[in-house]
This record gives C-alpha cells, sequence and structure tokens, in this order.
C-alpha cells in the first residue's frame, strides 16, 4: 500500500535556456528532516525549512564564478561544502553572510561531487574517479589526484551510502556505450569495478538509485524503453587489483513500463523501500497521452500503487528525503509527502479471494458514530437472516462481483442497489485487502453523486471513509460534495480522518460551519467524544462565575491597560456573563477544525477571505475555549478529542494577522480585543518566570551530588 498526499510548493525556479534543464543542480538533506539545501545550476545555494515553505539562508557565488557541486552539510563540523569553477572547495557556516569572505581551498584536479553521509566523514569524487576524504584533501590541496578511470571514461552518476560502519562511494560511468558500476570503500580504500549488461539498442540509463538493506547494495537503473533493472552487490566483494578483469554484473528486470512509440527522454526511478520505487517521466497506465505523472509501483508485486499528475515540463529529476519526494516541473519545485505500508498480494493486485463463511462481519451498518468509531458489532442474526433470504440468482451473483464490476454497476445502479453491493463487496473479507480498491470506490461514487444530483449515498462514503485507507489526494471532491450535500456528520469524518487536506479546504469548512442556521446545526450527529467534550464545558459554565484558582486577579493584575470605567464594566459583564457563542453542534464542527494540520503561509490568503461577523463570532468562541480551560485545569488533561491550548492560540494569532485592522475599526470587537490582549499578555508573563526558574533548574541538574551521604544531611542551594 503506498498513496501520495496532497503536494505543495518550495520554491520557483530559473530554467536553463534550453529549457531541458530545471535549473536545480542538486537537493540535499540538512540538520534534521525538515530542512533541505537546494543548489541552482548557477551561482545560488538556499536553505529551506520545508515545513514552512521558508528559506532561512541564502548564499551566491561572486559573478563569473559558477557552482559545479550541489552544496552540502557536513554534519560533523556543522558547515557546508561546495564547489566552484570544478577545483575551489568553499566552506562556510550558516551565520556566514557572503561566500567570498569564507574558506576555500583550490585543488589539482576537477571535482566531480561532494558526499557526506550523516556523521560520516564528507568525502570528494574527482573527475577522474579519484577519491578523498574532505579533511585529507585540504591539509594539502596542490596534491597529486591519480587517475582511475580510462581517457576517453567519463562519470556519469555517483553517490555514497554507510554499510555495516563502513561508508562507500558508488559512482557509474560510460565508455563507448558501455556503462561501469564502481564501488569504493573508503577506509581503506578497496575498489569494485562492474560492468553493466547491455540493452537493446545500446540504450543508456535514464536515472540510477541505490539503497542498502541485508548486507546487501540494491542498484536501481531506468532504460528509455521503459525497463527497469535491478542489480545485487555484496559489500564483501573482492577488491580490484591492477591486472584483474572487470565483473560482469548481472541484473534483474524489476518492470517492463510501457512507453509511446518515442522512448522516455525526461525519466527517473528512485527506491521508497525495499518494495516501492517513484517514478516520473513515465506514462501513466490508464491515463491519456499528454500528460505527465508521478507514479509509485510495487515492484514485488509489479503493480501501480499511488499516481499524481504533474503539471508544466518534466526534467527528469527526483530527490526523496524523510517521506517527501522532491520533483521540479515547470517553474516550481514542489514537495509530495508520501507513505508505503507492506502489502499482501490480494490488496496489490486489488483482488480478494471470495469468503465462503456466511458470518463475515461488515465494516460498517449505518452511518452512526457509535458504529464508526467503536466500531460496534452488528446483530450476527439479522444479517445471516437476511442473507439467507436472498437466495435469488442476482443475490448469488452480486456476492461474487469483483472490484471491477461493482464500479461499473456504480455508473448505473440504483443508490439502495449501489449502498448494497458496495456493503457486501466490504464485508467479504478484512478491509485491509481492499485498501488499493477503496480510492477507486469513493472517486466513482463522488463522480456520480456530482453529475447525477438524485444520487447520493452517505452511508457508503462514511463507510469508505472509516476504512482509513481513504485520503483527500485519493478523492478530492468528497470533502466538496459533502459540503453540497450539507453531510456535515460526513464532513467530521473527512476531517478526522483525513491527513492531508488542504488550507483551502479546511477555510471552506470552516465558513460553512460557522454560517450554517442553527437550525441546520441542531440535526447533525456528531462524534460522541467531542460531544462530551462541549458538554462538560458548558455544564461548567453557568455553575461557576468568574475565572477561577486566581486566573481572573492574575489576568487583571498583569494587565496595565488603561480603561474608561465604562469600559472597565463592559469587561466585567464579559467575564462574569461569557456563554458559548455558538449551539453545541456547531461547537463540535469548529473544534474539529481548529485540530487540523496547516502552514501559516498557506492558511492565512484564505482566512482573509472570511467576512467580519464570521471572523468575531470565531474570535468569541476562542476566547470562550481559552477561558474554559483556564477556569477548569482537569480540562488540559482530558481524554475526549479536543483542541489543545497551542491550536487554540494558533488559530486566534492567524486571525489577528488576516483581520486586524478591520477588527480595530469595529467598535462591537473592541472589548473582545482588550480581553484577548490580556490573556496573551498573561501568557507572555508566565512563559518570562518560566524562564527565569530554567537557569536555577539547570544549575540543579548540573550540581555534583555526593555519594557519602550517611545517614544525615543538609544541604543549601542559593540561587542568584
Amino acid at each position: 500500500m503506498a498513496v501520495l498526499y496532497e503536494g505543495y510548493t518550495l520554491c520557483g525556479l530559473v530554467p536553463s535556456q534550453n529549457s531541458t534543464k530545471s535549473g536545480i543542480q542538486g537537493i540535499e538533506p540538512e540538520r534534521d528532516n525538515d530542512h533541505v539545501i537546494v543548489s541552482d545550476a548557477f551561482r545560488s545555494v538556499t536553505l529551506y525549512k520545508v515545513s514552512d515553505q521558508k528559506p532561512l539562508g541564502s548564499w551566491t557565488v561572486k559573478q563569473g564564478s559558477c557552482l559545479t557541486s550541489p552544496a552540502i552539510y557536513n554534519t560533523q563540523t556543522k558547515e557546508y561544502v561546495a564547489v566552484t569553477d570544478n577545483k575551489v572547495i568553499r566552506i562556510w557556516k550558516e551565520d556566514d553572510d557572503l561566500l567570498d569572505k569564507t574558506f576555500k581551498a583550490t585543488v589539482s584536479s576537477d571535482i566531480w561531487r561532494v558526499h557526506c553521509v550523516a556523521g560520516e566523514d564528507a568525502v570528494v569524487l574527482f573527475q577522474r574517479g579519484a577519491v578523498r576524504l574532505l579533511d585529507s584533501l585540504l591539509a594539502t590541496p596542490q596534491q597529486t589526484v591519480e587517475e582511475v578511470l580510462a581517457p576517453d571514461e567519463t562519470i556519469r552518476w555517483s553517490t555514497n551510502i554507510v554499510a555495516e560502519t563502513q561508508q562507500f562511494v558508488i559512482f557509474t560511468t560510460e565508455k563507448k556505450g558501455d556503462h561501469f558500476l564502481y564501488l569504493l570503500k573508503v577506509k581503506p580504500n578497496i575498489l569494485q569495478k562492474y560492468q553493466l549488461e547491455r540493452e537493446d539498442a545500446s540504450l543508456s540509463p535514464l536515472s540510477f538509485s541505490a539503497s542498502y538493506r541485508d548486507e546487501l547494495i540494491h542498484l536501481l537503473y531506468l532504460y528509455p524503453n521503459g525497463h527497469m533493472y535491478q542489480s545485487v552487490i555484496s559489500v564483501w566483494g573482492p577488491g580490484r587489483d591492477e591486472d584483474s578483469q572487470t565483473i560482469s554484473l548481472p541484473r534483474n528486470l524489476l518492470l517492463a513500463l510501457s512507453v509511446d512509440e518515442d522512448r522516455l527522454v525526461a525519466a527517473n526511478a528512485v527506491f521508497l523501500d525495499e518494495a516501492h520505487v517513484a517514478v516520473v517521466g513515465v506514462p501513466h497506465p490508464s491515463a491519456g497521452t499528454g500528460k505527465d505523472f508521478l507514479c509509485i509501483w510495487n515492484i514485488n508485486f509489479q503493480t501501480l500503487q499511488a499516481g499524481k499528475e504533474i503539471v508544466g515540463k518534466i526534467f527528469g529529476q527526483l530527490w526523496c528525503y524523510s517521506n517527501k519526494i522532491f520533483i521540479p516541473h515547470g517553474k516550481c519545485l514542489s514537495v509530495i509527502p508520501y507513505g508505503c505500508t507492506k502489502s499482501s498480494l490480494a490488496s496489490a493486485l486489488g483482488k480478494l479471494k471470495q469468503s465462503k463463511t456466511e458470518e463475515s462481519r461488515p465494516l460498517v451498518s449505518v452511518p452512526s458514530w457509535n458504529n464508526i468509531l467503536h466500531e460496534e458489532k452488528t446483530q450476527s442474526s439479522r444479517t445471516v437472516g437476511t442473507r439467507t433470504l436472498r437466495t435469488s440468482s442476482r443475490s448469488q451473483s452480486s456476492r461474487s462481483l469483483t472490484v471491477e464490476q461493482v464500479l461499473e454497476l456504480i455508473k448505473t445502479a440504483s443508490v439502495e442497489e449501489v449502498q448494497k453491493i458496495v456493503h457486501r463487496l466490504l464485508s467479504r473479507a478484512a478491509i485491509q485487502d481492499l485498501n488499493q480498491s477503496v480510492g477507486q470506490l469513493a472517486s466513482s461514487l463522488v463522480s456520480r453523486s456530482l453529475a447525477d444530483a438524485a444520487f447520493y449515498t452517505p452511508s457508503t462514503l462514511a463507510q469508505l471513509v472509516h476504512s482509513q485507507f481513504l485520503c483527500h489526494s485519493m478523492c478530492p471532491d468528497l470533502v466538496q460534495l459533502a459540503l453540497e450535500k450539507k453531510d456535515y456528520f460526513l464532513c467530521q469524518l473527512c476531517l478526522h480522518f483525513f491527513p492531508d487536506i488542504p488550507e483551502a479546504v479546511t477555510c471552506t469548512c470552516l465558513k460553512a460551519f460557522i454560517s450554517m442556521p442553527d437550525s441546520d446545526a441542531e440535526k447533525v450527529e456528531p462524534e460522541p467524544d467531542s460531544v462530551s467534550f462541549m458538554e462538560t464545558l458548558t455544564s461548567r459554565e453557568h455553575s461557576q462565575v468568574g475565572l477561577q484558582n486566581g486566573s481572573r486577579s492574575s489576568l487583571e493584575d498583569h494587565s496595565n491597560v488603561t480603561m474608561t470605567t465604562a469600559d472597565q464594566e463592559n469587561r466585567n459583564a464579559t467575564w462574569e456573563e461569557l456563554s458559548c457563542p455558538v449551539v453545541l453542534q456547531k461547537a463540535v464542527l469548529l473544534n474539529e477544525v481548529l485540530q487540523m494540520a496547516f502552514s501559516d503561509d498557506l492558511l492565512l490568503p484564505h482566512l482573509k477571505d472570511l467576512s467580519s461577523q464570521h471572523v468575531f463570532i470565531f474570535l468569541q468562541y476562542l476566547h470562550f475555549l481559552y477561558l474554559q480551560y483556564n477556569k477548569e485545569t482537569s480540562l488540559l488533561n482530558h481524554t475526549f478529542r479536543a483542541p489543545s491550548v497551542t491550536q487554540i492560540m494558533d488559530w486566534v494569532g492567524l486571525l489577528l494577522d488576516a483581520h486586524f485592522t478591520v477588527l480595530v475599526m469595529t467598535p462591537e470587537a473592541k472589548g473582545l480585543l482588550v480581553n484577548l490582549y490580556n490573556l496573551i499578555k498573561s501568557q507572555v508573563k508566565l512563559y518570562s518566570e518560566l524562564g527565569q526558574l530554567e537557569g536555577g533548574l539547570k544549575h540543579l541538574k548540573d550540581l555534583k551530588i555526593e555519594q557519602d551521604k550517611r545517614q544525615y544531611s543538609i544541604e543549601v542551594i542559593e540561587f542568584f
């Protein structure tokens, strides 16, 4: 099972003049899973925080010079290393502003790449095949560098990996149509050379990828005819002497991807894990011509697991780090998160064996939260009795329908028949064996619902969403359909289970929930735990007046805002008579929105589309939630599904950023803004006081405690 989630843009591109290259020379990981270094093909290196899509630093070489090797991050020295003009090694730190004023060293031979694996020494691969540790090279930059390759042999691709605590440099070369693989063990230097088998018509590989597992190095390479091969190399293979023969490298055909009459030109394939590869630039098996896709294939079962259309020109480049795929296309560099799990043969093929027992339990029977979230068992007698009565030939044939047949029936059958056949399909076996078909079923149901206003199957869609094998990117129109049908139950279910809902859709749901009439909201049947949480808040709302446990006095003491007597009276009335500004069901739906993951930069533009009245109501509700948490500290440790204080304050900040000017000019919002100011000021003071304690606690932790205490002792610790 593999899935491609909703992607986002990391940065723009400046393609090369010949338009065949993206303008990006390389992407390398930095200090953690959320930072990457992007090196363009010209003069610039930029550090990005991926989750925020923000550049944290950028460095440019002077006019007339150019980057000839992508920058890498040396984890041992906390420095960046790049090569300019083939022979100049540049090293700098994050706080350096100008590269021209940082350390540089000129070597005696042209450099191909600098490689570095986290925790290991950086290595330098020269264009003629020699390898040096960066530290030893910098100690003597003008040292003589030997030539490993033949005069007419050139490097095409390189990488480095760590295997069994040993670092290896791997690179491929080409010589008169023949392709070779070099495997160099760094400490000590032991070189192995292999020759790749020739492909028909003397085709050259378009891309290479390498991974290490089970004491073997796996090499993946893709040819223009769509053939994808894997070669396996032992890290303990024999070394290469001067007069030894080159070893022929066996290969296995993993995939024979279908291509058009023309050969592939810009394509790439990389390992994601031991069973999955990501491929770009190869036609989608079921899509029309003229479209480019990013696909994930299961190489064990040779099945397509996920696909996403890529808009704009592709350049045959692909990088994968920390479950994220980086792909340049058109005029942007996109980041597409992915997920891979182990698959069975049945799930990979999208087919299941027919269940021979009549007691197969359905996943969900009716669209009830009690059934969906807690999976209450349905009455088996009713299920068996119903199946016993349906003995017609039509009933018998429907039980043995395949997924493909069900998809065809969805296009023409009635609502009742569709619900029955999908329910039976999901009841025949474990839902895990149908994971690859859930997306197809949901997409087919949504497509017909959008085309036919009289067709809608809410219980079936809820059943598919609850399977947790469905995500927004697999069926992007589902949430919009639920909003059009005013199916807020299904909306909450999608918000609850989908991990990849875009910020635009989140804001659309927010608008729908806030503007929903109370009469419609009272008809919604929300999730029980979220209802219990709100019932707990509202039950305490009238039993306790004002802030308890010193919270009110603390907030008043922390405020030094000058207010008139009328303002003070209005404020007191707000504190004493504060109540939930929305009905319970609407509050439950808003809580679901508050718990959605988002990026500030992507959500902020959509929040600006909210009306001032909606913003005012939403801020009132956030203010109410925050005060309830302060009144009853036990709510901080509750087990209900509810937003956290941090999530509440994040939304408060975003709403104020988006609508502060309008709120300031609105007389009705004055008291609310003053109260929010006091809350923020109280939090700032609290964190300041905690910061003062931090030094004392650190000092206490660093104290050397004497082991010999005897029977009694007194220690005096002074904090300054």
